[in-house]
């Protein structure tokens, strides 16, 4: 069974970075050890909170105590999201180093959360600029949106073909595998929201319909699907599809049930048998 580090926020009420990866990974059958950089009493969405952001030293001392059990030699991937505060990247830069120097095959899958179309940046000044200069060159995985893409490779994307080589060039820098998600607008001839994954031998694109309404915690469970596909094996245009399958099914019945937060336990099933399937096509 697969073992995954996962470093992010956590909300109690509600769903998002941690509380969102945790019950999604594990309901994919993956085990996972999560270390948390804020503890909130709900989502940042809703314009109030309560609660505290990690100092990197608590961050760093749970880690320790992972390790001290010896459970990073079993961790086959870091995962990272929301970071809190500027100097909790370089905390989570060190997980990983720890975390290969226990396993060298341990992968990095690095959800960069920094801001997204129509509402510009989010994260905390500081932390874009850690992730494109530091963060970018250490991960195996990189799941941006589209601003997020355009941040990291200094690029404006206004085509399929503008995303495909901004993929190349953030590949260039690090990543062996992105993906691209809410790719909207762009020279689609079938409309819907449609993402975009790449490694090194292939890229592959699928489209879902669009539910017109936001979803906070959708960008953390896109993610957390698509790392428990590769690690269980799949290849890239497989797990790009019951990841859009999958996310695709949560949203929808989310929207159903007209809840504000993801509706993750009444449609666990669909993280592992989405009841509608959307094929990715190569590219």
């Amino acid at each position: 069974m697969p073992e995954v580090l996962s470093i992010q926020s956590a909300v109690s009420f509600g769903f998002a970075g941690n509380s969102v990866a945790v019950f999604t990974l594990r309901r994919a059958g993956v085990d996972v050890w999560p270390v948390y950089t804020v503890t909130f009493s709900n989502h940042t969405g809703y314009g109030a909170w309560r609660g505290q952001v990690m100092t990197s030293e608590q961050v760093t001392d749970v880690i320790a105590g992972i390790d001290d059990r010896g459970a990073l030699a079993d961790t086959d991937a870091v995962l990272s999201g929301y970071q809190g505060a500027p100097d909790m990247g370089k905390t989570i830069l060190e997980a990983v180093k720890l975390t290969r120097r226990r396993n060298p095959k341990a992968i990095y899958c690095c959800d960069p959360v920094m801001g997204d179309v129509g509402r510009g940046f989010y994260a905390a000044p500081g932390i874009p600029e850690f992730i494109r200069d530091q963060v970018v060159e250490q991960a195996t995985i990189m799941t941006p949106n589209l601003f997020e893409l355009e941040y990291l490779t200094d690029r404006t994307v206004s085509t399929l073909t503008d995303v495909l080589e901004a993929i190349a060039a953030l590949r260039a820098r690090g990543p062996e595998t992105v993906l691209v998600t809410s790719v909207v607008g762009l020279d689609c001839k079938t409309p819907g929201i449609r993402m975009v994954a790449q490694n090194p031998d292939e890229t592959w694109q699928v489209t879902t319909p669009v539910i017109d309404r936001s979803f906070t915690g959708s960008g953390d469970l896109t993610t957390a699907i698509f790392l428990a596909n590769l690690l269980e094996g799949l290849d890239l245009g497989t797990a790009l599809s019951k990841t859009a399958s999958a996310v695709y099914g949560v949203l929808a019945r989310t929207h159903e049930l007209g809840q504000s937060e993801l509706a993750l336990v009444q449609a666990q099933d669909e993280i592992v048998s989405p009841s509608r399937r959307f094929e990715a096509t190569r590219i």
